[in-house]
């Protein structure tokens, strides 16, 4: 009864307020209602039977069927030994990681449910796959269903690495991938980050029953480096077979050269903006060193052939490589060579992989651009390189797209992460 006196007293004070405005309200009667209340009955809420426990996780490597299920918060032995069992889950899920996998459980923490669910290799589909527990025992369905496509957005700022600035933002590891990809023609992402450099991206979801399975091709990104902005849009011609990056001008920006030699990726992150360790520079302007572990792969800047592949001196195993218009690259102390003298390669082919022959303190590429024998700044080169644009007939339709395109990008960069810790 005081609780109700307190909110009826709460209720006319509000009545009072509003009847203020306004004389025909406040001499309008009042009514005082009083409702008899049933409380429920808490202590048999909590003793239902028919508690039904759910959980997701994603598949690890080193999963077992038993370790797979009790990191779901389940202890069911019998359905363990189905998973042990059966051919779906030994091909699928014990021992793959990235299987986004969801349970369902009983109040005895024994599987009545277990959801499987992958992309397939076309890009456009996954599986569902189905374990429950009947009468008889598990059974179990496959099912082939459509992916549906989200859109997704992050920003980040960078403070080490391009990796941990999108760690930092809940981006997955491929977004960062593409990113590098998208840019190599203009940023040298090994030596040319700087603390401070900024980026915002658009990208694709991929999505299963509400689940993102994995994330799929960037829409649409801008990279601040170094206080200069590059921007990007991917946009592919009525007409054409394939799509591409294109600056706001309609520039593509594949180049015919890419600005480092070295495919980025998680581990060479590590070495951001680092030279080589003992020069620390550009040795007599003649090349760059770029300091990576044994085995990183080296990859063609460009497409030519290759003119030399073997030992060479103070080189090491040495990779040379002869392009258009007098144009040749040069990849030394190379641990292993993966090409032969007269081979054509294409943009992006592995070429061999870092090592440390010949006259190197440690383990690191060392990078040469030549033209006529005259030795140049890689990543000028790549810069200056040709690039296509949008065709005549294409380029309002990229306009238009573009313009659409900035506004999610905008969007993008003035999102705030949200991160549960």
């Amino acid at each position: 009864m005081a609780g109700i006196a307190i909110a009826l007293s709460v209720a006319g004070g509000g009545a009072f307020a509003v009847a203020s405005l306004d004389a025909g309200v406040a001499a309008m009667p009042l009514h005082q209602v009083v409702e008899n209340v049933t409380t429920l009955s808490l202590p048999a809420l909590w003793t239902d039977k028919s508690l039904q426990l759910f959980r997701s996780d994603v598949t690890r490597s080193n999963d077992t069927a038993d370790t797979l299920l009790s990191r779901l918060g389940l202890s069911d032995p019998e359905a363990a030994a189905y998973l042990r069992t059966t051919r779906a889950a030994r091909q699928q899920l014990i021992g793959r990681a990235g299987r986004m996998v969801s349970v369902e459980g009983d109040a005895e923490h024994r599987l009545t449910r277990l959801t499987a669910r992958w992309a397939n290799d076309d890009g456009e589909n996954f599986t569902r796959w189905v374990m429950e527990r009947t009468s008889d025992g598990f059974v179990e369905r496959q099912e082939t269903a459509r992916l549906n496509i989200g859109t997704r957005m992050g920003n980040g700022t960078i403070q080490s690495s391009l990796f941990a600035a999108t760690d930092d933002a809940n981006i997955p590891d491929s977004v960062a991938s593409q990113l590098a990809d998208i840019f190599a023609g203009d940023i040298d992402f090994h030596r040319a980050l700087r603390k401070g450099d900024r980026f915002a991206v658009v990208y694709e979801s991929l999505e299963a029953d509400g689940e993102v399975l994995r994330t799929g091709r960037v829409l649409s990104a801008e990279f601040v480096n170094n206080g200069k902005t590059h921007q990007a849009f991917w946009f592919k011609e009525a007409n054409s077979k394939e799509g591409g990056y294109f600056s706001a001008e309609g520039v593509s920006l594949r180049r015919a050269y890419l600005a480092s030699p070295l495919a980025f990726s998680r581990m060479t992150s590590g070495f951001k903006m680092r030279f080589h360790p003992i020069l620390q520079t550009w040795r007599a302007h003649l090349g760059v060193d770029y300091a990576a572990p044994t085995g990183t792969p080296v990859r063609s800047v460009g497409q030519g052939f290759v003119d030399v592949a073997g030992s060479q001196g103070g080189f090491g195993n040495v990779v040379m490589v002869k392009h258009a218009n007098g144009h040749t690259t040069v990849y030394a102390h190379l641990s292993k060579i993966s090409v032969k003298r007269g081979q054509s390669v294409m943009q992006g082919q592995s070429l061999g992989q870092v090592g440390a022959t010949g006259w190197a303190t440690g383990p690191h590429l060392h990078f040469e651009f030549r033209v006529n024998g005259q030795h140049k700044d890689p990543l000028t080169m790549a810069r200056q390189s040709v690039a296509v644009e949008v065709s005549a007939a294409a380029r309002e339709q990229f306009k238009q797209h573009a313009t659409l395109a900035k506004v999610d990008l905008t969007a993008a960069a003035s999102t705030q992460t949200s991160r549960a810790e």
